[in-house]
């Protein structure tokens, strides 16, 4: 047989300009492969338990391999080891490393990656590891993160089995409501997992649901641990209605004389938390009643304030209920009616207005190691404009240039650095707003230079096209309106008339408008973002003066609820949530053990200028009216469910309108 002779058989790998390393060619894999199959130049055999036999050349599967580098170069052995036994590994899964070592390629399919993750540990085939590693974490899911996190941690993956464990704790209601696993838990693994910080839950009520469904699982053998799992709940978070009908009077905790010190200590918590008002002296939050962390995160980033721009940025903390101010602000400088984009951990703040100058000019700052850069500028100024995000890309369209309104749009390509023009609009818009839905973005009302709009489009990139659909209700512009729950919600916004509190929703289905309740405060040039499944609605102008105040609607209950109010009063910002941040902590509020005291604090210092419209708090942290039963078992008034309960600083005086707002309008 003719013997193949190649050349460069070494070959300099190069990464975007960067070498990366030495490595073996295709060509030079697939001919050493070849000689295998061959049997030529082989110097050993690898031998399986059912009798399967693999020539092999010693040189390479010692370069893949440091378990087989020592079997073939110890000297342990008087002889040369030239045929090896491998017990325990079936020969299927030993062809698959064998030619793994010459080709550097393997098929790794849910039936065989958990088999070939053990013999590739067990022959140290790191590669091959690091594949079926990264085929499970790419399979995680509700049903199964819990087999593979054990799995993980039983052949001693470290990483996936924190991976899994991070995908377990941002998922857990669904992964409690619909993973089989999950019933199978060890009492100590729940116990654990229910205990963490990092537990993602809007509300402690699905936790000590998700208690109840592993128990009646065997409920003669575990209904015992109920008291040891509720000790890990944060039951001074719960709502206290729910609290007293459906935790302390359970069968499981009223046949258990154990529970007796934690339904005390919550019911002492709940009574303290009334009085609050009327303590002396700094109040500590007790364990049961400090919030989570929060696995997103939102940035409030510039605006217009007290008549200028303002680089400000403050992040929301969802479980606490507080705004943090973020010492990194752009040392460019500020800007207000931008537009704000995420990819990955990277904010990008597109366009905007200093007082003097509209930009065409981008900045990008890094959430994780608090920089900020420079990015491409965009082909044209855009003050005023409306930004969305499909996949991977960022488009900005409309706005206005300090001479014109346009109908532009273009898209930025994060991985080169570079805008390019997309199809204009059918109308020109500035002071529009657009969000991605479907694949597709949908933009909203604005103002064209002599009135305020209510026409619609609808951007499909796969064809480049702009299509009209049905118009709003009502005429709208310094809009906001954001994609949630398969519908595109459309919030406030200015009429030509007046500054608005209602709102609207399009079906893309039937192509139609419906109203949803008005929020509590009219705003214009305002933020908006969707976190903890509800639409937060930030600061902006109310025609009188620029506000602060924050507000949420939750579609389940289709109401507006209170929100803590931001640390400045502000419009024209930008908002956008980062999800999964490695450094959190460096985003939320540090101080979790003064919350209950702050409380006590904002309401000592608001009781005599507390006045006008009430708002209603929160769906998970509102006040409760007369409970007999409370009263009858503590002797107590009137009882809070959460420490949380915003309540905002008096109002600040009335400014003047915005110089932009009067040229706009």
């Amino acid at each position: 047989m003719k013997i193949l002779l190649f050349r460069n058989v070494i070959w300099k790998k190069k990464t975007a300009g960067r070498e990366t390393g030495r490595c073996m060619s295709v060509a030079a894999m697939q001919a050493l492969h070849r000689l295998r199959e061959c049997r030529l130049l082989c110097d050993a055999v690898v031998r399986a338990d059912d009798g399967a036999v693999f020539p092999v050349h010693r040189a390479i599967l010692s370069a893949c391999s440091p378990y087989f580098l020592a079997l073939f170069t110890t000297t342990l052995h008087s002889r040369e080891q030239s045929d090896v036994l491998i017990s325990g590994v079936r020969s299927e899964i030993l062809l698959l490393l064998i030619e793994y070592a010459y080709l550097r390629r393997i098929d790794v399919t849910d039936g065989n990656v958990h088999e070939l993750l053990m013999t590739a540990d067990y022959l140290a085939f790191l590669g091959v590891l690091q594949l079926c590693c990264d085929h499970l974490r790419l399979a995680l899911s509700p049903r199964n993160c819990l087999g593979i996190m054990m799995f993980a941690r039983r052949v001693f993956c470290y990483k996936l089995e924190a991976d899994a464990r991070r995908y377990l704790l941002r998922y857990f209601v669904t992964v409690a409501t619909q993973s089989d696993e999950f019933l199978h838990l060890p009492l100590d693994e729940l116990n654990a997992i229910i205990l963490e910080d990092e537990l993602n839950v809007k509300s402690e009520e699905a936790v000590w649901d998700a208690v109840l469904r592993w128990v009646n699982y065997e409920p003669d053998q575990r209904w015992q641990h109920t008291v040891k799992l509720m000790a890990s709940i944060r039951l001074g978070l719960l709502d206290t209605q729910f609290f007293l009908e459906n935790v302390k009077d359970h069968p499981y905790v009223t046949g258990n004389e154990g529970s007796r010190p934690i339904i005390i200590e919550t019911l002492k918590f709940l009574y303290d938390l009334e009085m609050i008002a009327q303590r002396d002296g700094e109040v500590a939050t007790p364990e049961i009643a400090r919030p989570r962390v929060p696995h997103e995160v939102l940035f409030a980033i510039g605006g217009w304030s007290g008549g200028s721009p303002t680089a400000f940025i403050e992040t929301y903390d969802t479980r606490a209920d507080r705004w943090i101010k973020v010492e990194e602000v752009d040392p460019a400088g500020p800007r207000a009616y931008h537009g704000t984009a995420v990819l990955g951990y990277c904010i990008y703040v597109i366009g905007g207005f200093d007082g003097m100058d509209y930009f065409n000019s981008c900045r990008c700052f890094d959430a994780v190691n608090k920089t900020w850069r420079e990015v491409a500028p965009m082909n044209a100024r855009r003050c005023y404009v409306s930004v969305a995000v499909l996949g991977e890309t960022i488009y900005a369209m409309g706005g206005y240039d300090g001479h014109h309104r346009q109908n532009t749009a273009e898209r930025f390509n994060h991985r080169t650095n570079q805008w390019s023009l997309v199809a204009p609009m059918n109308a020109q818009r500035s002071d529009a707003s657009a969000a991605a839905l479907d694949n597709k973005i949908f933009i909203t009302g604005g103002f064209n230079g002599q009135e305020c709009m209510n026409s619609v489009e609808v951007y499909d990139p796969d064809t480049n096209q702009w299509t009209n659909l049905a118009p709003m209700r009502s005429r709208r512009s310094g809009v906001s309106c954001i994609a949630y729950h398969n519908k595109i919600y459309v919030i406030g916004g200015f009429n030509g008339i007046s500054r608005m509190c209602s709102g609207e929703v399009y079906d893309p289905a039937a192509n139609t408008w419906a109203p949803v309740p008005d929020m509590y405060n009219p705003r214009s040039n305002f933020a908006i973002e969707v976190i903890d499944d509800m639409i937060f609605a930030i600061g902006g102008f109310n025609g009188v003066t620029t506000i602060y105040h924050v507000e949420c609607y939750d579609e389940k209950t289709n109401e507006w609820y209170e929100a803590t109010d931001m640390n400045i009063y502000r419009s024209a910002l930008s908002a956008c949530v980062i999800m999964g941040l490695p450094n959190v902590y460096d985003y939320i509020h540090k101080h979790r053990e003064r919350l209950m005291e702050e409380k006590r604090q904002k309401i000592l210092l608001s009781e005599t200028a507390r006045h006008g419209q009430h708002r209603t708090a929160l769906p998970d942290v509102h006040l409760m009216e007369d409970n007999d039963d409370m009263l009858e078992q503590l002797g107590l008034m009137e009882h809070q469910a959460n420490n949380n309960l915003a309540i905002p600083p008096p109002p600040p005086p009335p400014l003047p309108p915005q110089p932009m707002e009067q040229d706009r309008n």
